[in-house]
C-alpha cells in the first residue's frame, strides 16, 4: 500500500505544479482557438506565436523532468501519455492540440485527492504555491498585458507603442523590472496597466529570490549552532553546567525508578539482586549530582556577590 502512494506521488508531482500546467495547458488550448478564429490580426497572431513558443519550452521541460523522475519511464510515456506530452511541446501547430491530455493529470489529482485535500496542501505548502501563483500570473500579465497596452497605445497620438513587438518588448521589459524606457506609455489607461505590470514583476521576482535563498540557505541556516543560544560568558556556562546537571540527575533518577519497577514486576532471585545493585548505584550518581548541582549553585551566587 505504501508502495502505492509513493508511486503516485511520483507521478503526479506537487499539488500546486500540477495544477500550474495543467491551467497552462487550458490557455495554451484557448490560444490555438484564437490562432483559427482572428487569422487576420497580424498583432494577435504574432503576441500568440511567441506565447506558444513560450509552452513549448515550458512543456518540453515538464515532459524531461517526468521521464527524470519517473517510477517507470516506459509506463509514463506508453500508458501515462508521455508520447502525447513530447508531441505537444514539439512547434508543430497540428500537435498542440495533444496538450489537453496534461488536462488529465488535473481530474485526476482531483479525484484522488478531494478538494479539501488539495486546497489544504496549497495552505500548508505556501512556498510552493505562491511562487507557481506568481509564475501562472507572470504569463498571464504577459500575454494579455501585450494585447491590453498594444490595445490602448496603439493608436494614441504620440505613442511609441504602435506594434506587438513593441507590446512584447514593454511588457518584459516592465515585468522584469529592468525598465529601459525606450518603450513607454502615453495614456492614463497605459500607465495604469504599466503600474500594475510593474507591481506584479516585483512580486515574481521578490518571492523567487526568497524561494532561491529558502531552499539553498534555509537547511544550512538552521543546522548551524546560535553562539547567541549557547551562550559564551562564563556565567551562562556554569548555568548550563548546571542544568545539565540537573538533567542528568533527573534522568537518573526516572531510570531508577523504571528499574526499580522492572524488578517489582516479577524477575527470578539473581536478576533482582542484579537490578537492586544497579538501583544502589544509580541512587547513589543521583545524590552526588543532586550535591554537584548545590555547590554550582553556590559558586555562581559567591561571584555574583563578589562582583
Amino acid at each position: 500500500m505504501a508502495r502505492s502512494r509513493t508511486k503516485v506521488r511520483s507521478e503526479l508531482k506537487n499539488t500546486a505544479y500540477e495544477i500550474f500546467i495543467g491551467v497552462l495547458s487550458i490557455l495554451s488550448i484557448l490560444n490555438l482557438v484564437f490562432v483559427y478564429v482572428f487569422q487576420s490580426d497580424g498583432a494577435l497572431q504574432l503576441i500568440l506565436s511567441v506565447m506558444n513558443a513560450l509552452f513549448s519550452l515550458i512543456f518540453l521541460g515538464d515532459f524531461i523532468y517526468r521521464m527524470a523522475t519517473a517510477p517507470s519511464a516506459g509506463r509514463y510515456f506508453f500508458r501515462g501519455f508521455g508520447w502525447a506530452d513530447l508531441l505537444a511541446s514539439l512547434p508543430f501547430p497540428q500537435l498542440k492540440v495533444l496538450r489537453v491530455f496534461r488536462l488529465l493529470r488535473v481530474v485526476r489529482l482531483m479525484r484522488d485527492l478531494g478538494p479539501r485535500t488539495i486546497w489544504n496542501t496549497l495552505v500548508h505548502d505556501r512556498a510552493n504555491s505562491t511562487l507557481m501563483t506568481l509564475l501562472l500570473l507572470g504569463v498571464f500579465v504577459l500575454q494579455f498585458g501585450s494585447l491590453a497596452i498594444l490595445a490602448v497605445e496603439g493608436h494614441a497620438e504620440g505613442a511609441n507603442i504602435t506594434s506587438a513587438s513593441d507590446a512584447l518588448w514593454y511588457t518584459i521589459v516592465t515585468i522584469s523590472t529592468v525598465g529601459y524606457g525606450d518603450q513607454f506609455p502615453v495614456t492614463n489607461s497605459g500607465r495604469l496597466l504599466g503600474a500594475l505590470i510593474i507591481i506584479v514583476g516585483v512580486g515574481i521576482f521578490g518571492t523567487f529570490t526568497g524561494y532561491l535563498a529558502n531552499l539553498f540557505l534555509g537547511p544550512q541556516r538552521d543546522a548551524e549552532p546560535s553562539s547567541e543560544a549557547a551562550g559564551t560568558g562564563p556565567e551562562t556556562t556554569s548555568a548550563s553546567a548546571t542544568n545539565d546537571a540537573t538533567a542528568a540527575g533527573v534522568a537518573a533518577g526516572a531510570v531508577s525508578g523504571a528499574v526499580t519497577a522492572g524488578a517489582g514486576a516479577g524477575a527470578d532471585p539473581a536478576t533482582t539482586r542484579s537490578v537492586a545493585e544497579v538501583d544502589a548505584r544509580l541512587r547513589v550518581l543521583l545524590a552526588r549530582s543532586e550535591e554537584t548541582s548545590a555547590e554550582l549553585r553556590r559558586l555562581i551566587a559567591d561571584a555574583a556577590r563578589g562582583d
